[in-house]
């Protein structure tokens, strides 16, 4: 059977197709408050990695030498949000040994999307100044596009830190962001062509080496869920290895959850990878 998608700002808005959807991102900001709080000393907040005043990152550091180094990338449409939301999902990698950072960056329509991934890749490179070892990259909805950009061929990361990502999960990713110009949000992002091709992950090649798991909630919308699938069906023709999970019972949000647990199979997918590297 035939289908088209009518209303596009219907299959890209997820709190109303979830129930109290509006309590949603505010549910994060107490756990994540009380994490930084309890991590003492551990928790080096606000390290500045450019000249912006978003340009910062919040690095939570294991009780031991840390054995390498997870970044996650926030979402929020690439025009919300910041750092503070996200800080109780470095509880999973820190169980393991692995220091967290989270950057926050710039929203639009102050900076396009291309600025950001630039942004991105600079935070990158000053955690990996900070904590020696492999790196693995994570991050949620607009934060899946950014992680996965830095894989890409265009990265605009250094061979050197190219050459410690040892693995990546876009969770929730946002891959193509051609159909995101037929949203609301395009009053905002203001994605021309050029961009929308020079900026979708699903439109560039992988670096070699690349080892990317995309992974949605099996109740969020079928675009978000299309969007998942289409990296990984891409790249996957193009030489990496890629996973594509639906993990049922989880929607947009609650779904990055299981990177705070230390038993997740999202973070066996996310340590899990230590035989890739990407060049």
């Amino acid at each position: 059977m035939m289908h088209a998608i009518a209303d596009w700002n219907a299959v890209y808005d997820n709190a109303p197709a979830i129930p109290d959807g509006a309590s949603w991102p505010g549910r994060w900001i107490e756990p994540a408050r009380a994490f930084r709080e309890s991590m003492g000393d551990r928790a080096r907040t606000g390290i500045p990695y450019g000249p912006g005043d978003r340009n910062r990152l919040d690095l939570f550091l294991p009780q031991d030498r840390p054995k390498g180094l997870v970044v996650f990338v926030h979402g929020g449409f690439w025009m919300a949000l910041d750092r503070s939301f996200w800080s109780h999902l470095a509880q999973g990698p820190l169980a393991h040994g692995h220091a967290v950072a989270i950057p926050e960056y710039g929203l639009c329509p102050d900076i396009r999307i291309a600025g950001i991934t630039a942004e991105i890749g600079a935070a990158i490179t000053t955690a990996a100044d900070l904590v020696e070892g492999p790196i693995r990259l994570a991050g949620h909805s607009a934060g899946g596009h950014l992680v996965s950009r830095m894989v890409s061929h265009t990265s605009p990361l250094s061979g050197a830190v190219r050459g410690r990502v040892a693995g990546v999960v876009s969770i929730s990713g946002l891959h193509d962001l051609r159909p995101l110009r037929r949203t609301w949000r395009q009053d905002t992002l203001r994605i021309d062509e050029a961009e929308a091709r020079a900026e979708s992950p699903a439109l560039l090649e992988p670096l070699p080496g690349t080892c990317i798991t995309c992974w949605v909630g099996a109740s969020e919308t079928s675009e978000f869920r299309r969007q998942n699938a289409l990296l990984a069906n891409i790249w996957r023709g193009l030489g990496a290895a890629t996973d594509c999970v639906e993990e049922p019972d989880r929607h947009h949000f609650n779904v990055v959850d299981g990177l705070a647990r230390a038993d997740h199979p999202m973070l066996t997918a996310l340590l899990g990878s230590a035989g890739c590297r990407c060049g």
